[in-house]
């Protein structure tokens, strides 16, 4: 039943029925909506500002275990990259020196991985920077994983050409010398003996008497065999792989043929006097990567220790070369 209200109209002194207007009625229901809507708005927004949604809450903590994720990521990617920098060290530093080879520069190694490209990481990952980040680590160490899967691919060739390696390391001395008494001047410098000032000798000089033999001290090809006229005389040069190469000079008659495959202790031909030489004997070099280089280390395959604390004693005097 619909209340009705009266008020004391002071005018007639009588209490009369009140009348509300339609038109109040509808002010004060659109005055309460409005007041509604605000109030919820103010609400709202005071809830937005201050108290995340479920689904805030949820990313909120996905982004939090993104990032404590990320951390332990970083660390293990630091860990790897000094893993990655030991074994590289290991290969330029231990397993081509014991082969001989020359180590890879790092700039060699990049360049073959931006050249070659051999692992490309998914990139349709998103742009964050944490992604970003993650991406270039990955991507960098993937690359270098692969490039040394290659170093190691070829060191197991090495490996595997080992008795090839060793044969082609020259080892012997180039004349029979039992009594070591055949150094006759040794590498570094010497009395030039024509023009009697002190040159690089870039070898050694073995004396013998003419027609003597000799031999070659590693297995390899004969990539020169004639009359050289820069002083060698008769010389032959023999490339044995690896980057070493031999030279003998002054031969009174050559053996070995271009293109012929010698073994180490093979004569290739005889001592002589040819060329820029004062007397019989031969004119040995060892030359590695084109560098000429001391001979006496090259000799361990005929020399006993107290010998070759011998033969260094004898090649280390200072005298008057024989060419």
């Amino acid at each position: 039943m619909k209340k009705v209200k009266y008020y004391y109209n002071t005018h007639t002194l009588r209490y009369e029925k009140l009348d509300t207007p339609l038109r109040v009625r509808l002010l004060r229901v659109i005055g309460f909506i409005a007041a509604s809507i605000v109030t919820g708005a103010i609400i709202f927004a005071i809830a937005f500002q201050y108290i995340d949604s479920p689904k805030e809450k949820f990313l909120r903590q996905q982004n939090d275990d993104l990032k404590e994720s990320y951390s332990v990521f970083a660390e293990r990617i630091k860990q790897l990259e000094l893993q990655m920098d030991e074994i590289e060290n290991r290969d330029n530093t231990v397993y081509r020196s014991i082969f001989e080879s020359q180590p890879i520069p790092d700039s060699a190694r990049i360049l073959d991985m931006e050249r070659k490209n051999e692992v490309k990481l998914v990139q349709q990952m998103g742009e964050t920077e944490l992604v970003k980040s993650i991406t270039a680590q990955l991507n960098n160490l993937l690359l270098r994983t692969a490039y040394q899967v290659k170093s190691f691919d070829e060191i197991d060739n090495m490996v595997k050409n080992k008795e090839k390696l060793l044969a082609a390391i020259p080892a012997i001395q180039p004349v029979s010398n039992k009594e070591l008494s055949r150094i006759a001047s040794g590498f570094g410098y010497r009395i030039d003996p024509v023009y009697k000032e002190r040159r690089a000798h870039m070898g050694l000089d073995f004396t013998a008497p003419q027609g003597t033999p000799i031999y070659a001290t590693a297995d390899g090809t004969v990539s020169d065999a004639g009359f050289n006229t820069g002083g060698f005389g008769n010389r032959v040069i023999i490339r044995h792989g690896y980057g070493y190469e031999t030279w003998y000079g002054h031969m009174y008659r050559i053996k070995a043929r271009v293109g012929e495959r010698v073994k180490r202790g093979e004569v290739i031909g005889y001592i002589g006097n040819t060329g820029k030489s004062t007397g019989p004997h031969c004119h040995y070099e060892v030359h590695r990567n084109g560098i000429a280089v001391d001979p006496i280390y090259y000799f361990y395959n005929d020399l006993t220790p107290a010998q070759f604390d011998r033969i260094l004693k004898l090649a280390a005097a200072s005298n008057q070369s024989f060419d």
